[in-house]
C-alpha cells in the first residue's frame, strides 16, 4: 500500500496534467454490460458526503489507501462492469490505470452532507456533466432527496432536472437516485416503505425535457414487483448497509428478475464485507446475475 501512495502522491506533485492523459487513454467499454447482460457497478462516493461508517466502524472508508486496496480488488473480478466515485477517487483510479473496459460513472453532488442541517440542500459541487464528457466518462449520478417539508426540495429537483438535460445532451446516463425523505429528531431519514419508493419513482422519472438516458438506481424494498411496475426507466440496485447478507443477497435476487432491472450498484456492503473477504462478497453479487 505505501507505494502504491507513494505513487499517486508524486504523480499528483509532479504531473498533475497525467490524470487527463489517463482519462484520454482509457480504454472504453463497448457496453454498460458483462457477458450475462447486466451491469455490476461498486459504488466509492459515500466519503465525500462525510459518510465513512461500513460494517459498524463509523470511520472504515477514512483510510484512502485501503478504500483504494479494496476497489482495484473488487474491479478485478470477473462480472464487475464499472465504478462510482467523486473525482477525488477516480483520479486516483486513473493513475492506477485500473479503469480500462469500465464503465466510470461520475457522483455530481454531494454537498447534502450526512447528519447536516442543510443535507437536503444537495447542492451540485462535484462532476458536471461538461467534465464527464471531457473526461471521456460513461455518465453521471445524482442523489435526489424530495423532503415535502423543507424548502429546499424545489432546487434539488431543479438542479437533478438540468444535471438530466446536460447528461442527455451528451448521450451520457444520469443515474438518478431518489428517496422520499423526512426529518425526525433532527436527522434526515429515508421512508422506503413501498408507496413512498413509487412515489419518488414517478417524480424523478419526469424530471427533464428528454428521459432517454435516465436510469434509477433504487433500494430493494417490499413488493418490488409493485414498486418497479411504476415506470419503465432502466434500474439499478443499490446496497446500502447491509446487515444480514444472506437476506440482502436473496432480496437482491429476487428483485433481479423484474424486467425493468439492469443490475446492481452496491458498495459499502461488498467493498467491507463482515468476514472482510472482497472478492468472496463482490463474486456472491455477481452470481446473483
Amino acid at each position: 500500500m505505501t507505494d502504491m501512495l507513494r505513487h499517486l502522491v508524486a504523480r499528483r506533485v509532479r504531473a498533475p496534467e497525467a490524470i487527463a492523459e489517463a482519462a484520454a487513454g482509457r480504454v472504453r467499454p463497448e457496453s454498460p454490460f458483462n457477458d450475462q447482460g447486466r451491469v455490476m457497478v461498486i459504488a466509492a462516493d459515500h466519503p465525500a458526503r462525510g459518510a465513512l461508517a461500513a460494517g459498524g466502524d463509523p470511520m472504515a472508508m477514512a483510510d484512502r489507501g485501503e478504500l483504494l486496496e479494496r476497489l482495484c480488488l473488487a474491479l478485478e473480478r470477473p462480472g464487475v462492469t464499472g465504478v462510482l466515485a467523486t473525482a477525488d477517487v477516480l483520479d486516483d483510479l486513473l493513475l492506477l490505470g485500473v479503469l480500462d473496459g469500465k464503465t466510470v460513472l461520475g457522483s455530481m453532488n454531494r454537498t447534502g452532507l450526512a447528519g447536516s442541517s442543510f443535507e437536503i440542500d444537495d447542492r451540485f459541487a462535484c462532476y458536471d456533466a461538461e467534465t464527464l464528457a471531457r473526461m471521456r466518462f460513461d455518465g453521471g449520478k445524482t442523489l435526489t432527496r424530495i423532503c415535502l417539508d423543507d424548502p429546499a426540495t424545489p432546487s434539488v429537483l431543479e438542479n437533478t432536472a438540468r444535471a438530466v438535460n446536460e447528461l442527455a445532451d451528451r448521450k451520457l446516463i444520469a443515474l438518478v437516485e431518489p428517496f422520499l425523505s423526512v426529518r425526525s429528531d433532527g436527522r434526515v431519514k429515508n421512508n422506503l416503505s413501498p408507496d413512498a419508493v413509487i412515489k419518488s419513482i414517478t417524480i424523478a422519472a419526469g424530471l427533464g425535457r428528454t428521459s432517454a438516458y435516465t436510469w434509477l438506481k433504487l433500494p430493494v424494498v417490499a413488493d418490488m414487483e409493485r414498486v418497479l411496475a411504476s415506470s419503465t426507466l432502466p434500474v439499478v440496485l443499490l446496497g446500502g448497509e447491509v446487515t444480514d447478507p444472506d437476506a440482502a443477497f436473496a432480496a437482491w435476487q429476487q428483485a433481479l428478475a423484474q424486467p425493468t432491472v439492469q443490475g446492481l450498484v452496491v458498495g459499502r456492503s461488498l467493498l467491507y464485507p463482515r468476514d472482510g473477504d472482497v472478492a468472496k462478497a463482490v463474486d456472491t453479487a455477481v452470481g446473483l446475475l
